[in-house]
């Protein structure tokens, strides 16, 4: 059943502190950031497999950490990011005894523009709801900015390849030597919305469920916004796709808009904000600053819209979900009052969670 709109039922507030709205975890959280078929939703057929890249270079685990119990930490050199990069498993209960062909159904949580994955366990608190004692959690990085992609570099390609990275590197290295199966489900918060939708229209199949937490999932629609929070950084925002103009077609490869046929049947759950004030908002909070070149875009919203980066998101997302339906993916989307910070997808991750279990176990 496709349904648009809010959820019932109490919302829950997370407690805890909120992200400066342009610290590492603010703005670049979301100003950066393929046909499955019904049967294979329904378990008829294995999902495809992933492989190395073609020059058959392998990513390899530099160290490992066993912070706790159920969480582990893995450092590895990446070809594709072309340098190394973190990685984290809340694993599940018996997940030491059954070994590495586990086969676990196995959650790909990807991150926002910081790239860093602890948002997950110190933000969202994934090591707090029991319902993960199930399955493999992975917790994945990116580089500052990524935006889930292999960039473009003036048409030179090379790292940084975070695509290449999460989809030929990571899920190989996981499903060969740590226990992850290919009942695989896929959320991203901010960038990592963008990426968890990106990837599942761009490889079909892979992904069982697919849920976007206040992502970027249209950018062609507003590229000064995120070209833009990309200079906030220093970072050349053409380097990632090219120029909106001049390589339109790229941009248009990777936008998940003008992707929306490519979900085929698997289940989507979609959800952001408006910019607004909303009930999980610290009262004090303070506008964004205008982003130079985002005038116009700015100009646009209502005096009430506090968090252009998430009015913008807001927008994209409607745009996107309203096309999905179109090409007949099932959606759950909840659009609602709020800003561009981590308590809501604190709330988002427990709210899709049926969807994502309902793929991963059901």
């Amino acid at each position: 059943m496709t349904r648009i709109g809010g959820h019932t039922g109490r919302q829950e507030e997370r407690p805890g502190a909120r992200r400066d709205e342009l610290g590492r975890r603010g703005f670049v959280r979301g100003a950066a950031g393929a046909v499955a078929t019904g049967a294979l939703l329904a378990g008829a057929g294995a999902a495809p497999a992933v492989g190395v890249p073609a020059e058959g270079r392998r990513i390899r685990v530099v160290a490992e950490e066993r912070v706790d119990e159920r969480l582990l930490r893995l450092t590895v050199d990446s070809p594709a990011l072309g340098g190394t990069e973190a990685v984290e498993l809340l694993v599940p209960t018996d997940w030491d005894r059954r070994g590495p062909d586990a086969g676990w159904p196995t959650l790909y949580l990807l991150p926002g523009g910081d790239g860093e994955p602890t948002i997950w366990t110190e933000q969202h608190r994934v090591q707090d709801l029991d319902e993960f004692r199930q399955v493999l959690v992975v917790m994945t990085a990116m580089p500052l900015f990524g935006f889930h992609t292999d960039w473009w570099n003036g048409g030179a390609g090379g790292p940084p390849a975070v695509e290449t990275f999460h989809v030929h590197e990571l899920i190989p290295l996981l499903e060969r030597a740590y226990g992850a199966g290919r009942r695989r489900a896929v959320g991203g918060d901010s960038q990592g919305g963008y990426g968890a939708l990106g990837y599942a229209a761009r490889h079909p199949g892979l992904f069982r469920a697919v849920a976007s937490y206040s992502g970027p999932l249209h950018p062609l629609a507003h590229p000064e916004v995120w070209l833009g929070g990309a200079r906030l950084f220093g970072i050349d925002g053409t380097a990632i796709w090219g120029d909106p103009v001049a390589q339109r077609a790229n941009w248009r490869a990777h936008d998940p808009y003008f992707l929306a046929d490519r979900l085929g049947g698997t289940p989507v759950y979609i959800s952001a904000g408006d910019g607004t004030m909303g009930m999980l908002d610290d009262p004090d909070r303070e506008d964004d600053p205008v982003i130079p070149g985002t005038e116009e875009v700015a100009e646009s919203f209502p005096d009430n819209v506090v968090s252009l980066t998430e009015g913008v998101i807001g927008r994209e997302s409607r745009a996107t979900a309203e096309r999905l339906i179109a090409a007949g993916t099932p959606v759950t989307a909840h659009f609602y009052p709020g800003t561009h910070t981590g308590t809501y997808g604190w709330r988002e991750l427990r709210l899709s969670m049926p969807l994502l279990l309902g793929a991963l176990l059901g």
